[in-house]
């Protein structure tokens, strides 16, 4: 969510969507009168943040700030439009989320286009019929171009720097404002071309901006307040007609058995690959493994592996998933993912699209995510102010059956620690999460935690005082201190004998803190390196931005060296035995194998990684009888790749097939949906009569 959290991305007629030029374009944003707009930023339902524009002739000013669980973004814009509504002049100032210093300007000076991001800077001959679009925008942004697209008789605009804008309306839904008589009709349109999801943005009949929606965010004009849930609902059911349809396109159904020939499969348990084989599946089931076979049998559909190998399905353990993460975690070869914090209607709504076989999505393991009310709650879950409410909430995802474990945030207080994990593990759910603020990693395990949530959360007890507040974004620039860390001070032994002698596993999102700490404006960031070409032009900006903001040559350094102590902590608790799960906080699927890789600067060897991220965590969940492996009986959760894992771990990014409780799909298909060039080629698929 480094853009708006609904970011602009490729919409390729997903909802039956067609061009709009019957419906009245917004009125020339250009007005001799000043006027104002004001907007409120929701998250879940929440009132965030604010948005203002005053607007004077062709000059627009947009000051738009947000706060959400300690952190938040803020941004001041000027803009200047030509007559057709396109900016000509544009600076935007500010932070992002995480802190990163934002200053972004775009400009025209004759037939010359210029700007600088944080990606870099760039200029090219310009066209009028080119769009810019910003970096760090605001939400407001997606109207602009919306007002130039509209006019625009095919609905379509080149971008700058590349790509192209599309618009396409969608539905017309009736909105009911503040003190009026009657309700108006928006019209709802969905903006697509530079990211992987469509950016969703309500107008009122004349062309006037109502909102832009989400899921779970919204920028509402104050007086439609009262119809965010209404608006995110919405989005929910467009996002899950985009995604039927795609599941619709994209998988393969076959009326005869599949074999899926010629492939090494990995054995996690000897930690190496077989001779060549042929895997044969019963519906959702591994029915047997052969020998290859040279034509198909009458009654069998073959999949050609030629020669590459077979992995049973990756666990992602530290997600948030949505529809998007369910179906691009499958094509990455993650079936199964444990789900670290949701609004449980969501998660609840999603794991049944995924079992319907509405949506493509992986195996999900829910956790109920339980958060303190105070001035920096995470908006996501259910919030508690008294130790009661905490047990109360336990009792009650208890009774919604399936949550496996509750996850403890950073506004609970840590007295409740000792009578929530006593709740939690009548219920038989475990305990895990966060370390609550004030309070120290030891004192949470030794009250019953069962694995601590993110490997900052368990070094910033040995660095920090307990005055000092980790509910804010302190808990990520606070890691600067970690340099200086003696791993083998009392304070860090400590730790790591609680966690050995109570078998406390620790869930460290290695790559998200690498993405924090050592990535650097202008430059692709590591875990991207190796898949930047083949994204959307704006996930490639995004790949060259900084999370944090880094002040001076001494921070960098310091951030650097952080990094470098949580690896060489990581690799001290695989040596003491302590079980890492592999999780990645960002969505899994791309960033995963990266988290697999960092895996194997620990100390892993390749063979090592892929079964930790497999036949481990399998059995760690209590799924080792069905999943991690593969094996006749277990049910066929496995992905194909071309190359060999075990000689470079890189391989796993170029995955040909996958299998998912049976259903097969071929990621080549489904990546051009986001606008991603595919990898590797579709595997050949034979019958008898062919």
């Amino acid at each position: 969510m480094l853009k708006h959290v609904s970011s602009i991305i490729l919409c390729i007629a997903l909802f039956n969507c067609s061009p709009a030029p019957e419906t009245q374009a917004p009125n020339n944003i250009a007005d001799s009168q000043p006027v104002k707009e004001e907007y409120a930023v929701l998250f879940g339902g929440d009132k965030v943040g604010d948005l203002t524009v005053l607007r004077v002739a062709d000059t627009l000013n947009i000051d738009y700030a947000f706060s959400n669980n300690g952190r938040g973004a803020s941004s001041v814009e000027v803009l200047k439009l030509s007559e057709s509504g396109k900016p000509v002049e544009w600076t935007i100032t500010g932070k992002t989320v995480f802190g990163n210093e934002v200053d972004e300007y775009f400009k025209i000076d004759g037939n010359q286009a210029s700007w600088k991001d944080a990606a870099g800077t760039g200029s090219t001959e310009f066209s009028e019929d080119a769009m810019y679009v910003a970096q760090n925008d605001s939400p407001y942004s997606t109207y602009i171009y919306a007002s130039a697209l509209l006019k625009n008789p095919n609905n379509t605009l080149p971008a700058l720097p590349g790509g192209e804008l599309r618009i396409d309306k969608l539905d017309t839904l009736a909105l009911q404002a503040a003190n009026a008589d009657a309700p108006t009709n928006a019209n709802i349109y969905a903006l697509s071309g530079i990211f992987l999801d469509p950016s969703y943005i309500a107008l009122n009949q004349d062309g006037s901006m109502l909102a832009f929606f989400s899921p779970r965010f919204t920028l509402m004009h104050t007086d439609y307040v009262n119809e965010d849930t209404k608006l995110r609902d919405l989005a929910a059911s467009l996002n899950a007609n985009r995604f039927d349809a795609i599941a619709k396109r994209t998988s393969n159904n076959f009326d005869k058995a599949v074999r899926i020939n010629n492939v090494r499969i990995f054995d996690p348990i000897t930690l190496s690959l077989t001779d060549a084989k042929s895997v044969l599946l019963d519906n959702n089931k591994i029915a047997a493994i052969d020998a290859p076979v040279l034509t198909p049998p009458a009654d069998e559909v073959l999949i050609e592996g030629n020669g590459g190998t077979l992995i049973a399905g990756l666990y992602e353990m530290h997600g948030h998933m949505s529809d998007e993460d369910a179906l691009l975690n499958v094509m990455a070869g993650v079936t199964s993912v444990r789900d670290m914090g949701n609004e449980k209607e969501v998660l609840e709504a999603l794991i049944n699209k995924i079992e319907q076989n509405i949506i493509i999505g992986p195996r999900i393991t829910k956790s109920a995510f339980i958060e303190g009310k105070s001035p920096f709650s995470a908006a996501t879950g259910e919030l508690a102010s008294t130790e009661q409410e905490a047990l109360d909430l336990i009792d009650m995802y208890a009774a919604r059956g399936g949550y496996h474990q509750i996850k403890i945030y950073s506004s609970i207080k840590g007295e409740w620690v000792p009578a929530m994990a006593t709740k939690a593990k009548e219920h038989g759910m475990r305990v895990a999460g966060h370390i609550p603020a004030f309070s120290k990693v030891d004192e949470m395990m030794l009250a019953g935690y069962d694995e601590v949530t993110h490997i900052n959360q368990l070094m910033l007890s040995w660095v920090l005082d307990r005055e000092e507040d980790t509910r804010t974004l302190f808990r990520i620039t606070g890691m600067q201190r970690f340099a200086d860390l003696d791993l083998q001070s009392e304070a860090v032994q400590k730790s790591l004998d609680i966690m050995v002698n109570k078998n406390i596993a620790i869930d460290p999102t290695m790559v998200i803190h690498e993405f924090g700490l050592t990535a650097r404006n202008g430059e692709t960031r590591a875990g991207m390196v190796d898949y930047i070409d083949n994204m959307p032009i704006g996930i490639q900006r995004s790949a060259k931005q900084a999370l944090l903001n880094v002040a001076d040559e001494a921070e960098d350094t310091a951030y650097k060296a952080a990094f470098a102590k949580i690896i060489a902590t990581l690799t001290m608790m695989h040596e003491r035995g302590i079980f890492i799960v592999p999780g990645t906080d960002l969505g899994g699927a791309f960033e995963l194998h990266r988290e697999l890789e960092l895996f194997s600067k620990i100390g892993m060897s390749n063979a090592e990684v892929l079964r930790r991220a497999s036949y481990d965590t399998a059995e760690y969940l209590g799924y080792g009888a069905e999943l991690g492996s593969i094996e006749v009986g277990k049910l066929a959760d496995f992905f194909l790749v071309p190359g060999n894992p075990l000689e470079d771990l890189r391989a796993i990014k170029t995955i040909s097939m996958v299998s998912k409780d049976g259903n097969i799909y071929f990621p080549s298909q489904v990546y051009p949906e986001f606008g991603i060039k595919p990898f590797t080629e579709i595997p050949e698929v034979r019958r008898a009569e062919d």
